[in-house]
């Protein structure tokens, strides 16, 4: 959230590759196979963060563990490519109840220390030569299948699991990105719920966090006219992020210090301070335009005097820590998805425990019911690949190309 997994709306400036042409996409093996293996790790990172949070465990602690082990898990792949960066694509941060996002503390902050029945968000994203894996997941401390929970805290986690399930379905090629914020309304409201106004979801690209086509929650009557209209399209990569809330839907900054920040490649200021500009160069050496922590920094006290000169000059987006109103309950899911040619391709998730969440509620459209019990099937790739063979013959036969060059325009 804030600018990129969830991200409210503001004055957003895109950064472009040297080369648009040479982008690397899905269409090619070796960059589905970084994003999956980016995926597996997140995967395996959300698990591990998410089966320590027990009582009593420090959240300061958990996003420390949940960050080492993307370094960890990612310096064991592509060792032979020193050049290649991986590592985190945005840092863990652990938001608890009517914590919205970002909630990523340092140790010099005060920490926040897991209670019996917290709604507990944990969200956190890799990156393998830029090519990302986000995932953000919902848990209750202490709910187990002998006490699963009910009343607004099941409401809440249902309706958000069920936006995303909808989303796994709509989000694909041909379809458009209104369809899933209007399916959104729908399902949230059908739990007396309300997604978090203004959030965006974000086409992915290497290097690139926040892609220029997105997917808006709940918009207000501004954001509805100037949020643009575009169609998903085949080799296309989207973190959907889904955020709803008990409340009104309306995310506040409650004066929180911001921990997590971004570079802004499309800004150039000449910083004065000494500690900025040594704080700064090290963001671009070991971060480049990915979101990082402050944690990150030998140093705590000197990052958070660096930080300042940039963020006031723009150099450094920053993702506030945002609040719903005290006593609500903000449920957050969010995956990556791969937009292959025989359907969309899951690589990130938590595993939901349906049975754990009691609801008294459930959703009421029929054709979102339909929707959601559709299962998200992809077409069989033997198939294809043989009436694609089949296809490219006939047509190196007419037009003189071989395969290979078909593959390379596919």
């Amino acid at each position: 959230a804030g600018e990129p997994p969830c991200g409210l709306v503001g004055n957003r400036r895109e950064k472009m590759s040297d080369d648009e042409s040479q982008e690397q996409t899905i269409a090619e093996d070796l960059v589905v196979t970084k994003y999956k293996m980016g995926g597996d790790i997140a995967n395996r990172v959300l698990k591990m963060v998410v089966d320590a949070a027990k009582v009593g465990m420090s959240v300061v602690t958990l996003c420390e563990k949940g960050d080492e082990m993307i370094m960890e898990e990612t310096g064991k792949i592509f060792k032979k490519e020193k050049e290649m960066k991986k590592g985190i694509a945005f840092p863990t941060c652990i938001s608890v109840n009517n914590c919205v996002c970002h909630y990523s503390p340092l140790k010099s902050d005060p920490d926040y220390i897991l209670k019996e029945e917290d709604l507990v968000k944990v969200d956190l994203g890799v990156h393998v030569d830029g090519f990302i894996a986000n995932v953000a997941h919902t848990f209750i401390i202490g709910v187990n299948k002998d006490t699963p929970v009910s009343g607004r805290k099941a409401d809440v986690v249902k309706a958000a699991h069920y936006c995303a399930e909808a989303a796994l379905r709509l989000v694909k090629p041909g379809n458009q990105n209104t369809q899933v914020t209007v399916a959104w309304n729908k399902i949230a409201q059908s739990f007396n719920c309300t997604p978090i106004e203004g959030m965006l979801s974000h086409q992915l690209k290497q290097h690139v966090i926040d892609g220029e086509k997105t997917i808006i929650q709940n918009p207000t009557d501004q954001q509805k006219k100037d949020h643009e209209k575009t169609a998903f399209e085949v080799h296309e990569v989207y973190a959907v992020d889904v955020l709803i809330s008990t409340g009104e839907g309306k995310a506040k900054d409650a004066g929180q210090r911001t921990t997590v920040y971004k570079r802004d490649p499309t800004q150039q200021y000449g910083l004065k301070m000494k500690t900025s500009r040594a704080f700064f160069s090290e963001v671009e050496r070991r971060f480049d335009a990915m979101p990082f922590t402050l944690r990150a920094f030998e140093d705590e006290k000197k990052a958070k005097m660096g930080v300042m000169e940039c963020a006031k000059h723009e150099l450094l987006q920053p993702f506030n820590v945002l609040y719903e109103k005290e006593g609500e309950y903000v449920a957050q899911f969010k995956f990556t998805v791969l937009l292959m040619p025989n359907g969309p391709m899951r690589i990130t998730s938590g595993t939901f425990e349906n049975e754990l969440y009691k609801s008294e509620l459930d959703v009421k459209d029929p054709d979102l019911k339909a929707l959601l019990q559709s299962s998200v099937s992809r077409r069989n790739q033997k198939r294809r690949k043989k009436k694609k063979v089949a296809s490219q013959s006939a047509l190196s036969a007419t037009t003189g190309t071989t395969n290979e060059e078909n593959e390379a325009g596919d």
